[in-house]
């Protein structure tokens, strides 16, 4: 599996995996959630790529600032699920951003240690 840096690209796909997302069903809120990963330097947005396919993504705020970073997002293919493929996102997440504290939204921090 390896893990892709979000780019204007994979705008589609992005899209596709948000709207897994109940919060971000509406393509209004689609929209502007992937603005702020394309706009905003401290939102990062990844997607995993196994053999050909994505299969998942995940997205976090990082404040360095403030010495840490939050999981905003996080979604699997539903054929893909109860894999561990959201505990790998969120442990790359953690060897990415270990140097700050992890904190989780109100949908996300289940899936935070």
């Amino acid at each position: 599996m390896e893990l892709f840096r979000y780019r204007k690209a994979y705008e589609k796909i992005a899209m596709g995996f948000l709207s897994y997302i109940p919060t971000e069903k509406m393509l209004k809120k689609l929209k502007e959630t992937i603005t702020l990963y394309q706009e905003d330097p401290n939102w990062h947005l990844y997607l995993l790529k196994r053999e050909e396919d994505f299969i998942a993504l995940v997205g976090v705020m990082v404040d360095e600032e403030a010495g840490e970073w939050t999981l905003q997002h996080l979604s699997v293919n539903p054929s893909y699920r109860n894999e561990g493929i959201a505990r790998y996102l969120v442990d790359q997440m953690y060897e990415k951003y270990g140097h700050l504290t992890a904190k989780g939204t109100v949908h996300t921090r289940m899936f935070l240690k």
